[in-house]
């Protein structure tokens, strides 16, 4: 098999140290969500305010809909979307989306790969292979732990499904897909990794604040839906266990879209650094 695709083993074997890292930093910052979410109910949490968190705080839950923060569902939900979740996913879609082309470029060794037998759409198929191996890795790690916190709590099992809880993993590889797409466009079109990963964390960021600015403010609401986040909803798929077909395929399409964006870029420029 390593014979058969080796920029693909290749791409993973020079990110082995960091993807380890981050596998283990995904397992153990879920394993501590389910952890506080198991010892210290909700409402207790959320007690000294004396009422339900605004509705704006959705967007720490993963929900579009009227799941709270302050429930089982809204905890471990909002174990699938904080800051360190995203930063994880974030770290691993940039570093392999720069990787796949502008890394090369930057440094000059496209060239060596190019006099090779290679196409150039056989090496960007290959590293975004790398890229999706490893986002549903850091996902399925995710999603097991939270998993295997629903099993052994009943709890957390009678609030939440086990199929919630793959449903949650699901969007959580959509989402991360959905903005790998993008990444791969602008390390196609680019000659600087620093330009990849500038683009990968904005994609992120931008994306979350707007999310949370449209729950917030109902002046801007219709700026929810231009936002991968308004379509990834972990805290609703743990609460409901169904899959929302509309938001998995959105949030597919627009990887989808940015991959193919990447092939046309990669035909049609310069490779010289």
């Amino acid at each position: 098999m390593k014979h058969r695709y080796p920029l693909l083993w290749l791409a993973l074997h020079r990110r082995r140290r960091m993807l380890v890292a981050l596998l283990i930093g995904m397992a153990v910052f879920e394993t501590l969500i389910v952890v506080i979410t198991v010892t210290v109910s909700p409402q207790e949490i959320f007690a000294g305010g004396g009422r339900q968190p605004p509705g704006a705080f959705k967007a720490f839950s993963g929900s579009t809909g009227d799941v709270s923060i302050a429930s089982y569902p809204g905890l471990l939900g909002g174990g699938l979307v904080h800051p360190f979740w995203i930063a994880l996913q974030l770290t691993v879609i940039g570093s392999l989306a720069a990787a796949a082309v502008a890394a090369d470029v930057e440094s000059g060794t496209i060239e060596l790969l190019m006099v090779r037998p290679i196409s150039r759409n056989r090496l960007l198929a290959e590293r975004t292979a790398a890229l999706a191996l490893a986002s549903v890795a850091l996902n399925a790690v995710a999603t097991a732990v939270v998993a295997i916190g629903v099993v052994l709590s009943p709890r957390l099992h009678q609030a939440v499904s086990l199929s919630g809880v793959f449903v949650a993993g699901l969007l959580g590889l959509a989402f991360t897909l959905c903005l790998a797409g993008p990444a791969l466009a602008v390390s196609a079109a680019t000659s600087r990794r620093a330009y990849v990963i500038g683009a990968t964390i904005s994609f992120g960021a931008v994306g979350f604040a707007v999310n949370f600015v449209a729950l917030a403010w109902s002046k801007a609401a219709g700026l929810r839906f231009v936002s991968p986040f308004h379509y990834y909803t972990p805290g609703d798929a743990l609460a409901h266990g169904t899959i929302p077909w509309g938001s998995l395929a959105v949030l597919t399409a627009v990887g989808a879209l940015g991959t193919a964006a990447a092939f046309r870029l990669l035909a049609r420029r310069d490779l010289a650094p």
